[in-house]
């Protein structure tokens, strides 16, 4: 099942979209917001279906689904945590500064909280204010989660997760570093994050979805060229599960919370750091990244971050190369 919110107020109003992303069809008025379905799921979960098996079977009326006109699924949401479960991309950060990986990273996740009140509908334009500010996108995998329990464990955690989508978690390198030297982590460098137009239920994923993984390449184009085709199932070392589990280890979770995955980041098939795609690598989920392997490689980086005018586009197909989640394609203005 997909699930979508036209724009529409501050909370959009929900739809359930087609498999092809062609069409959508509203649900009943009760759940009127993809909030109000997560907050009543076990109510609301069969109506939502059965709406969607209308929609397949021409049943139900609709109206053709257009990405332009989707807000986020959430636009806002009571929970944004950002987890790093790719530890290859935390290494490469590390190493490009010359310090060294700790061993704990290995085993205990890293995790920040995120502004959650506004998330960038798909097709939003990524503000630009200052060039010394570092504008990158970072191209992830989010879940949203039911209610979570104090004390969840990796299973308990997996069997909360009620959506799977993609976030473009858009970053200021260049306030990161200050903000960090203080020891209280990030605001400033942190601004508004873009979500896919549409989220899909784990089931709908089929061998995609699973140990808490979604498996599958994540395209990232910039100005309409190749720049990451990373495998978001690989080289990441805490699956959801555990990632939620750690953000429960002390708070429960209300319905709603959305949690990151971190930039999919994975090695080369040596084991060393990516190749952009033109050289035949799986390119990168950040233009941080590539800038640390020009600094190990060269001694300086070469890639410039993000300028008004450039365009991301993040967007994840099926094996018949269909478009799963639909495209977050973002100018900078």
């Amino acid at each position: 099942m997909k699930l979508a919110s036209l724009k529409h107020g501050r909370d959009g109003r929900l739809v359930v979209v087609s498999d092809d992303l062609a069409w959508c069809a509203a649900p009943p008025p009760m759940f009127s917001t993809l909030q109000a379905a997560l907050d009543d799921w076990a109510h609301a979960e069969p109506i939502l279906r059965g709406v969607a098996d209308s929609l397949a079977h021409d049943a139900v009326p609709h109206a053709r689904f257009h990405e332009r006109d989707a807000a986020a699924p959430l636009p806002r949401a009571y929970q944004w945590a950002d987890g790093s479960a790719y530890v290859n991309h935390v290494e490469l950060v590390r190493k490009a500064r010359g310090a060294e990986l700790p061993a704990s990273f290995w085993t205990d996740p890293l995790m920040y909280q995120g502004g959650s009140d506004r998330f960038l509908s798909p097709r939003d334009a990524i503000p630009f204010v200052d060039d010394h500010w570092g504008l990158d996108l970072e191209a992830e995998v989010v879940v949203v989660t039911g209610d979570v329990p104090q004390g969840a464990s990796r299973e308990q955690a997996i069997a909360a997760i009620r959506l799977i989508g993609l976030v473009n978690d858009v970053s200021l390198r260049g306030l990161i570093p200050q903000e960090l030297a203080k020891g209280f982590g990030f605001v400033q460098s942190k601004p508004a994050s873009a979500l896919s137009p549409v989220f899909v239920t784990p089931d709908s994923l089929g061998d995609a979805w699973r140990d808490g993984k979604l498996h599958g390449v994540l395209s990232v184009d910039l100005n309409g060229q190749p720049f990451g085709r990373a495998d978001a199932g690989e080289d990441m070392t805490f699956d959801f599960g555990t990632l939620i589990a750690h953000l429960a280890k002390t708070r429960s979770l209300g319905a709603g919370s959305i949690v990151g995955s971190g930039t999919v980041s994975n090695r080369d098939s040596d084991g060393g750091p990516g190749k952009p795609v033109a050289a035949g690598g799986r390119g990168y989920s950040c233009i941080a990244e590539v800038r640390m392997i020009e600094t190990i490689d060269a001694g300086k980086p070469v890639t410039p971050f993000l300028r008004p005018g450039d365009t991301v586009r993040i967007e994840m197909f099926d094996a018949k190369h269909h478009s799963i989640f639909g495209a977050i394609e973002q100018t900078v203005g």
